[in-house]
């Protein structure tokens, strides 16, 4: 009995070697040219942290002289066992994290919603609303009448006025609404032919798939809640509610009697050398604070960075 077989030959299917394209002269020393710039951009932005650093473990007498530049001298720890024993600064730190949680979270599912519902075409009064909200971008009612609407509503020494007032951003707004648009519109229409109403279709269609404008709008809502002291200043009262960047505004003006204080609370059993190298001073409180107010944002960023980038791009362009 005859077996068939496939006397056809097999085919050897070869990946074709990418040409490799000799550059210039020109374009090598552009692009060396180029690589430079960027790294001395990216030192000058740099540095000027690495300068709060090695100035808060330097020796204090030599800090507030200016003579640490480059390196840390007379290297210690101290500053920063004793800026944590300043009064207030553990609970302003847990304020800090929950209007900075809370408030991320608030302002990027508001700006999901609204930037989703505003590309709804049978949303009632929908460019009105919107113009209405992108206009407040350009105009605000002023310092006064704004207090006194905060006042109004009962936020005034109320931690929610931290969340609240900055849950509609019209910037963050525009980001989403953008990123939306150049989303395919059968997703909506496949959903709505099962039977999803509108919410489901936000929330089990389109919200999944906004990961990297989330991720944007939550990058720029995190770093400004972190960064904000100016409404502790105006609306807050209450030393329980204080966040620690307004901790860092007091410690700032109140630098020289900080540092009195903690020399006082550190005794007189060191002798004069280490004493003068390790006691606070003005300048020691502040880079110590400084460092401990902005480090926690700089190790949150780059978790968030490769969505920050399609981010922008995508929420940015319309497609």
């Amino acid at each position: 009995m005859a077996i068939a077989t496939d006397a056809r030959p097999q085919r050897t299917t070869t990946v074709p070697r990418r040409k490799r394209v000799r550059r210039t002269k020109g374009q090598k020393a552009f692009a060396v040219f180029n690589y430079a710039m960027f790294a001395i951009f990216a030192l000058i932005c740099a540095y000027p942290f690495y300068y709060l650093i090695i100035n808060s473990v330097s020796a204090n007498n030599l800090s507030a002289l200016g003579d640490v530049r480059f390196w840390p001298i007379g290297f210690h720890l101290s500053n920063y066992g004793q800026v944590f024993q300043l009064q207030g600064l553990t609970l302003a730190t847990a304020v800090s994290v929950a209007r900075t949680v809370l408030g991320t979270a608030g302002t990027v599912l508001v700006s999901a919603f609204l930037g989703f519902m505003f590309t709804q075409e049978r949303m009632w009064g929908r460019a009105f609303w919107y113009r209405f909200t992108v206009i407040t971008m350009y105009f605000s009612a002023g310092l006064i009448p704004v207090f006194l609407i905060i006042k109004g509503l009962g936020l005034t020494n109320n931690f929610w006025v931290y969340v609240i007032p900055y849950l509609v951003q019209p910037f963050n707004i525009i980001l989403v609404k953008t990123f939306v648009e150049s989303m395919p519109r059968s997703l909506q229409e496949a959903a709505e032919i099962d039977g999803a109403n509108i919410l489901q279709v936000f929330f089990r269609v389109y919200l999944p798939n906004m990961t990297p404008i989330l991720a944007t709008v939550a990058i720029f809502s995190a770093v400004a809640q972190w960064n904000m002291f100016q409404d502790t200043l105006i609306y807050i009262t209450d030393q329980s509610l204080y966040t620690l960047q307004y901790l860092l505004y007091m410690f700032i003006n109140q630098a020289n009697s900080l540092a009195t204080a903690a020399q006082n609370a550190a005794g007189g059993s060191l002798s004069s050398i280490a004493s003068a190298a390790t006691s606070q001073t003005s300048t020691s409180i502040q880079m110590t604070v400084a460092v401990v107010v902005v480090l926690p944002i700089i190790f949150i960023y780059p978790l968030f960075q490769r969505f920050f980038v399609k981010g922008i791009m995508l929420g940015a362009v319309k497609g």
